[in-house]
């Protein structure tokens, strides 16, 4: 119990000590009416040691370029029994397609890159195999804003297919008759395009309107496009030689004109007013509208412009999955004087970047 009460004793009286101390070091810190701070006084707080915090250096960077990346499969086929009685063929298409898409943005100036490329093919029991997709498409942009939604552009595309391509028949011309081909199969009869025939570059200058991020209109007052057909199977040709080439065809009237050139030409130059118009827009959660529309109006025959309209419906089933619906509207007087479409459905797995 003396102990006890003893170390109670000590522990009060150290407490005093401590409370005196801290009494008098508060006394000391107190600031005197004629002391300045401002040129370092003497105090014990003046006399602390410094203490240096290093801040570390973050090494961040502003990445001013946006890239987007799509590439995917589309399938279809249908198979019928020997005694289907409905009709029908069996078939089978294959078809690919990547899209890249990249942007810079940096204070007024933009750069936009994108890559657009689609090939497919379809065959139909006792038929040839037919492409019914090919497409080579490269635009190029480069834009300095006026204000919030104008701008100033120019822009370099760049056009062509990967492939043949050809025209069919099931018939032959023989000694001025035409008669069903002996197979009873259909025929090659001619060569329509291959890669770089044609091939078409386009150099545009002019205003560009952008109110967001989901559309743009381009004025290109200031535009030039080349023609070129390298390959010699696809050029036009003259009556002689298209008898001479083609024999089993019925013979042509008059010489040939394929995309605006004539027999031993292989360029064109043409210039001309364009208007571009581009959406890519989601109108639902999982349901996206990307439509191209160009028109190209040669300054030498404006009244008889250009058209082509190409658009694409796509409905995510899942994160892989998609369906599309797409369609192509081209007029080209050059080529046929009536309008020229296309349509495809299809079901296919898409794979995006980033996800």
């Amino acid at each position: 119990m003396f102990n006890k009460v003893k170390i109670l004793l000590v522990l009060m009286a150290l407490k005093g000590v401590d409370a005196a101390y801290a009494q008098a070091d508060l006394k000391d810190l107190r600031a005197k009416p004629d002391s300045s701070f401002v040129e370092g006084a003497d105090t014990p707080l003046s006399r602390l040691n410094k203490l240096h915090v290093p801040i570390p250096k973050l090494d961040l960077e502003v990445d001013y370029w946006k890239h987007w990346t799509k590439f995917g499969i589309n399938a279809n086929q249908s198979s019928f029994s020997d005694n289907w009685n409905a009709g029908g063929v069996n078939s089978m298409a294959l078809g690919g397609l990547a899209w890249h898409k990249s942007e810079f943005n940096k204070n007024n100036f933009q750069f936009v890159t994108e890559v657009d490329l689609k090939y497919g093919k379809i065959k139909n029991k006792d038929q040839l195999a037919k492409k019914n997709n090919d497409r080579i498409f490269w635009d190029n942009k480069l834009a300095y804003k006026l204000s919030k939604t104008w701008a100033l552009y120019f822009s370099l595309t760049f056009e062509s297919q990967f492939d043949v391509g050809y025209a069919y028949s099931k018939n032959m011309y023989v000694d001025g008759k035409v008669i069903p081909n002996p197979d009873g199969k259909e025929r090659i009869s001619e060569y329509m395009s291959s890669f770089m025939a044609p091939g078409y570059f386009t150099e545009s200058f002019g205003l560009e309107y952008k109110p967001d991020k989901s559309f743009s209109l381009r004025l290109g007052t200031g535009t030039a496009r080349q023609t070129l057909v390298l390959d010699d199977r696809v050029k036009s040709l003259t009556v002689a030689e298209y008898k001479e080439r083609y024999p089993l065809n019925v013979p042509i009237s008059s010489d040939q004109s394929k995309f605006g050139l004539k027999p031993g030409e292989s360029f064109r130059n043409d210039l001309a007013f364009q208007i571009t118009a581009n959406l890519d827009r989601d109108l639902a959660k999982n349901l996206n509208l990307k439509a191209r529309y160009n028109l190209f109006a040669d300054y030498k025959d404006i009244s008889d412009p250009d058209h082509r309209l190409d658009a694409t419906l796509t409905a995510k089933v899942t994160n892989a999955v998609n369906v599309s619906l797409s369609g192509i509207l081209l007029y080209n007087s050059t080529e046929s004087t009536k309008v020229q479409y296309s349509q495809s459905l299809a079901m296919g797995v898409i794979y995006s970047l980033p996800r």
